[in-house]
């Protein structure tokens, strides 16, 4: 199907048909577009006495990506707010009628009306860039890369043969543990204190897609530039999804021999508030942006949102006091006995279980989504991935610079902007961002078809979003024959100052307005590790 006419209305409603989500709701979007978002200038605002950084220009619909993907987890929420448990159990008119604690009125058919749900595109693109663009002290935001990340030069192919690839490599350094597997593999010692310089003469000494290959097999995160047509060419690309959110009902009706005991679900607890998703209890296994995004958006709409990190992982204090925001944070080891029986403890009496984990690593700690819906039958199980669950990639590492790098899309932006570099990365972590706004979407919808079967049990359903995808959505809206200006303004009004852990943080509000269920923050970022492994009551 063509895509690239589509205005952002459009992406939201094919997507919301695609997900099996009622009609009815689409009435209530609201997508404010500023004029000034896709239009190029220079209007940044200085804001305590921090130069908020512009984003440069961009040939891919940014704008258009963001707001639509903000807009349609917003529209979710707000329809499962406006949803009667066990619809298809009980008459509308009867299941709203004894929900009697809400605001919103019911139509004449008895169905009860989604609040409206109001997006500006200015703000949607600033959201895309929540972690480049906070401050905390007055202060910018620390680095998050290491010392080596970055596109590099390879050897070039001998004459005569096919190339898979450009003649470059990106390397991706923002955990310690890749950087040093990627100087191993390169001969230099992690010890020292390698310049960029000695990356290169070392890098030029392999060919792209080989070194690409010999990165994986010894832990390091490296992809080798291609173009659109070298990446079309990939079994990976053929592997990748048509849609950027997938959401399916597990067949886990037959788990008759798994103990449970009597848990409350989401439909006991929840009631109608100031958020969409009061009493719903989320389980966050994840790092770096994309599915942290997820959280992030789940508990700004209001679920209790436990973050579980492991002090074997490096924290990442630049990223994670924009997207700690919201929710609680808890240190478990589930690879130690007493680690996982907490962990499965929890998910016992969890909703759903968000986890960033490449596609079955956690099958060996009985964490997989099959194990995990035998624990908890009513599980909704996301994952998030770098290129899918199928295909030959399926289980590699990846990172939103890396799927950029490898399919085509850094090329053509490059192209696109009449740049004389081989390769322009995106103006901000896009595909990262937008992943994780799917991500919510899938979950929720889940919860909502959830609430509305007549079955007395609700079911597991598993939710997959994969940041290669995302970029397949995004490429196949089209591009602009040109760049054009991408988030240049960050208005004060945008932005929202709280008292952290760490001190004053300043950051962008959720983009997303609901009508009598606005989005919000409840908890500031704290160390990570710093709440008991337990649900809020």
């Amino acid at each position: 199907m063509d895509r690239t006419q589509f205005t952002p209305a459009q992406s939201v409603a094919y997507l919301w048909r695609a997900l099996n989500l009622p009609e009815h709701a689409l009435e209530s979007l609201n997508l404010v577009d500023n004029d000034d978002d896709d239009g190029g200038g220079d209007n940044v605002q200085q804001n305590n006495n921090h130069q908020q950084q512009q984003q440069s220009s961009s040939s891919f619909k940014i704008a258009h990506l963001a707001q639509s993907c903000i807009a349609l987890a917003g529209l979710v929420a707000a329809t499962v707010y406006s949803t009667p448990s066990s619809t298809l159990a009980n008459p509308p008119a009867a299941a709203a009628a004894a929900d009697d604690d809400t605001n919103h009125d019911d139509d004449d058919k008895g169905v009860k009306r989604v609040p409206r749900v109001t997006v500006s595109s200015r703000h949607a693109l600033a959201e895309f860039s929540s972690e480049r663009i906070y401050t905390l002290n007055n202060g910018p935001p620390e680095s998050s890369w290491g010392r080596i990340g970055g596109l590099y030069q390879t050897a070039p192919a001998p004459a005569g043969t096919s190339k898979d690839a450009c003649g470059y490599v990106r390397i991706h350094d923002a955990f310690a543990k890749h950087e040093n597997a990627a100087l191993a593999l390169l001969g230099i010692d992690p010890a020292t204190t390698p310049s960029r310089q000695d990356v290169a003469r070392q890098v030029a000494r392999w060919d792209a897609v080989d070194l690409e290959t010999e990165g994986i097999r010894h832990g390091a995160v490296i992809a080798a530039l291609r173009s659109y047509q070298q990446w079309d060419s990939h079994p990976q690309a053929r592997a990748v999804a048509d849609l950027p959110v997938i959401v399916r009902k597990l067949n886990n009706s037959n788990n008759n021999n798994t103990t449970t005991t009597a848990r409350t679900t989401f439909s006991d607890r929840r009631k109608h508030g100031d958020r969409c998703l009061r009493g719903l209890r989320v389980l966050e296994l994840s790092r770096v942006i994309a599915a942290p995004v997820a959280g992030r958006t789940l508990a700004a709409h209001g679920a209790d949102v436990l973050w579980v990190t492991t002090a074997s992982l490096a924290d990442q204090p630049a990223l994670d006091r924009d997207l700690a925001r919201g929710k609680r944070s808890v240190r478990l080891d589930f690879k130690e006995p007493g680690g996982r029986a907490t962990l499965v403890s929890l998910i016992r009496d969890a909703d759903v279980l968000i986890q960033s984990y490449r596609p079955g690593s956690l099958d060996a700690y009985g964490l997989g989504v099959d194990d995990v819906a035998r624990i908890n039958p009513g599980i909704v199980y996301a994952s998030l991935s770098a290129y899918g669950n199928t295909g030959p990639w399926s289980q590699r590492r990846g990172f939103d610079s890396l799927v950029q790098t490898c399919s085509g899309m850094n090329v053509s932006e490059a192209e696109h902007t009449s740049s004389q570099d081989p390769a322009r990365a995106l103006p901000c972590q896009a595909l990262d961002h937008a992943s994780g706004y799917f991500l919510a979407t899938g979950i929720m919808a889940a919860v909502y078809h959830q609430l509305t079967s007549n079955r007395n049990t609700a079911a597991a359903y598993e939710v997959q979003v994969s940041l290669a995808g995302t970029m397949k959505w995004l490429r196949s809206l089209g591009q602009y024959p040109s760049a054009v200006g991408c988030a240049n303004r960050l208005d004060n009004d945008l932005f929202e100052s709280r008292m952290s852990a760490f001190g004053e943080l300043r950051a962008v509000r959720h983009a997303a307005q609901v009508d009598g269920a606005m989005p919000g923050f409840d908890v500031m970022p704290r160390p990570l590790g710093s709440d008991e492994p337990r649900w809020l009551a």
